[in-house]
C-alpha cells in the first residue's frame, strides 16, 4: 500500500489532503475543547466576583499578560513590532473587542507570521509533488499568498468589529428600556446602568461589559461627561455615542433624565424595526440571484426540449428531402 502511494502521484495526493484534513479535525476538536472549557471558567469567575478594576475576569487579564510578556520578549529579541498608524489601529482593536494594550503588537507579529508562513508551506506542498517548479508556481502564487497573509488579518478583525458592533446595536434598545425602568423607580444613573449591567452578563454581554466599565470608572472618581464619552468611544456604535451625548447635555441642562430615556429608547426601537424591514424587503432580490442562475436555465431546457425533438425529426428530413 506505501508502495503504491509512493509510487502514484494521484494516490499520494489524496493521501495527503485526507492527512490535512485528519490535522485540521484534530486541531479544531482540540481549539473547541479549550474554548468552551476557557469560556465556562471565565463565567465561573465572572458569577464569584473575581475581576479586577476594569471588570474584566481575572483569567482574561491573566490571558493578556502572557500576549503582553510574549511582544516585550519578541520586541526585546530586536524585532519593531510598532506600526505607523498606531492610533487608527488601536481604534479598530478596540472596535473588534480587542481591549489588551499588546493588541496592536500582537497584530502586527500576525501579519508578519502570516506573510512568510503561507509562501512557505505552498512551497513545501509543491516541493513534495511529482511535477517541476514552474515560474508561475514558485513566485507568482507565493507572492499572492504573501499579499494575501498582509491583508488576511485586517480582514478578520474587520469582520469581528462589524460582528460586535451589530451585537451591541441589537441589545442596546433592551439595556435603554431596562435603564428606564430603573430610573423612574427611584435608582440614579450610575445605580441603574450598573443594575442592568449585572443582569444582562449573560443576554447581552458586550453591552452589559460596557456598561460595568464605565460604572466602575464613575466610582473611581470619573467625571460623568468623560466616562459617557469613553463609553461612546470604546464601544464604536453611533447610536451609543449619541446616548452618550444625549446624557451629557441632558446633565448639563437639567432636563429629566427619564424622559430622555424614554424617547431615545423609542427612536432606538424604532431604528432596530426599520432594520429588521430593510432586511426583509431585501430577501426578494437576494433570492431572485439564485432563481436566475439556477432555475431559469433549467425552466429554459424543458420548454425548448420537446421543439427540439419535433424539429429534429420532422423539419430536419424534410428539409434534407428525406
Amino acid at each position: 500500500m506505501l508502495e503504491f502511494i509512493a509510487a502514484n502521484s494521484f494516490a499520494r495526493l489524496i493521501f495527503l489532503f485526507l492527512l490535512f484534513g485528519l490535522v485540521v479535525f484534530t486541531a479544531a476538536y482540540l481549539s473547541s475543547a479549550a474554548t468552551k472549557r476557557s469560556r465556562l471558567k471565565a463565567q465561573l469567575q465572572s458569577i464569584g466576583g473575581s475581576s479586577d478594576r476594569q471588570g474584566r475576569p481575572m483569567l482574561e487579564v491573566r490571558r493578556d499578560s502572557a500576549w503582553s510578556r510574549l511582544a516585550d520578549q519578541i520586541e526585546k529579541a530586536g524585532l519593531n513590532l510598532s506600526d505607523s498608524n498606531a492610533d487608527d489601529l488601536k481604534q479598530k482593536l478596540l472596535a473588534a473587542g480587542y481591549t489588551s494594550p499588546a493588541a496592536p503588537r500582537l497584530f502586527v507579529l500576525a501579519r508578519l507570521i502570516m506573510i512568510f508562513v503561507l509562501p512557505i508551506l505552498y512551497l513545501f506542498y509543491s516541493t513534495l509533488s511529482a511535477e517541476p517548479l514552474s515560474f508561475f508556481r514558485m513566485y507568482v502564487v507565493p507572492g499572492m499568498l504573501a499579499v494575501l497573509g498582509m491583508y488576511l488579518p485586517n480582514l478578520i478583525v474587520s469582520a469581528k468589529a462589524d460582528r460586535r458592533r451589530e451585537a451591541m446595536t441589537n441589545g442596546f434598545p433592551d439595556c435603554l428600556d431596562l435603564i428606564l425602568v430603573c430610573v423612574e423607580a427611584g435608582l440614579g444613573l450610575e445605580s441603574a446602568m450598573d443594575r442592568v449591567g449585572r443582569e444582562m452578563v449573560h443576554s447581552h454581554p458586550l453591552v452589559a461589559r460596557l456598561l460595568l466599565i464605565t460604572t466602575l470608572q464613575l466610582r473611581a472618581g470619573s467625571a460623568r461627561d468623560d466616562a459617557l464619552r469613553k463609553m461612546g468611544t470604546s464601544s464604536g456604535v453611533d447610536e451609543i455615542r449619541s446616548f452618550a451625548t444625549l446624557l451629557i447635555q441632558s446633565d448639563k441642562l437639567g432636563t429629566s433624565v427619564a424622559d430622555t430615556l424614554r424617547v431615545y429608547a423609542a427612536e432606538m426601537r424604532e431604528k432596530r424595526r426599520m432594520r429588521a424591514e430593510e432586511k426583509a424587503h431585501r430577501l426578494p432580490v437576494l433570492i431572485s440571484i439564485p432563481l436566475v442562475i439556477c432555475m431559469l436555465p433549467t425552466m429554459i431546457g424543458v420548454l425548448m426540449i420537446p421543439g427540439v425533438v419535433r424539429v429534429v425529426r420532422v423539419m430536419l428530413p424534410a428539409m434534407s428531402g428525406g
